[in-house]
């Protein structure tokens, strides 16, 4: 028995522009632009990029933004988000609360081979204290479960710093 795991599950929001509803685009030709995805419990996601790089901000039921910087603590490289994010949540009577976040984040770090990307998993808890990215899973066969171990024990972890 997976005591981690125990009562958490997940749930997902997808973060494809068909979910996503614009709050910002910058004319043609400029690459900036922030869209917005329905989340649970009253969160939303805001998909944002600027010059060729994507980062997530969580925005609470009350409207207060956690960005999650994930072009400075994942990796600096042009970058894009997966297609969905995943929800850990644990329920509480009987609604859903979400304690981590999970999302994929593939990097293009091999300037002789831009083509290629690294797709890593960044792991985010959410507590009333603080949203922030606290663990970075590298590619690998057991990337997923590895994440979602993560997720589970992200309370109690500190938050990844800018590694510069």
């Amino acid at each position: 028995m997976n005591v981690w795991a125990q009562g958490n599950e997940s749930v997902y929001t997808n973060l494809d522009g068909k979910q996503c509803r614009t709050l910002k685009s910058a004319p043609s030709g400029a690459a900036s632009y922030v869209g917005q995805c329905p989340g649970i419990a009253g969160y939303k996601l805001l998909v944002e990029e600027d010059d060729v790089r994507q980062n997530i901000t969580v925005v609470t039921p009350r409207g207060q933004k956690h960005s999650l910087n994930l072009w400075e603590v994942i990796s600096p490289a042009f970058s894009n988000v997966g297609q969905k994010a995943e929800w850990r949540v644990n329920k509480a009577a009987g609604k859903p609360v979400p304690v981590a976040l999970i999302v994929r984040f593939s990097a293009s770090e091999d300037a002789a081979n831009p083509e290629k990307k690294t797709s890593y998993l960044g792991v985010a808890k959410i507590t009333s204290r603080e949203i922030c990215v606290t663990n970075k899973i590298p590619p690998g066969a057991k990337a997923n479960e590895e994440a979602r171990r993560a997720a589970d024990e992200a309370a109690n972890k500190p938050c990844l710093k800018n590694p510069k």
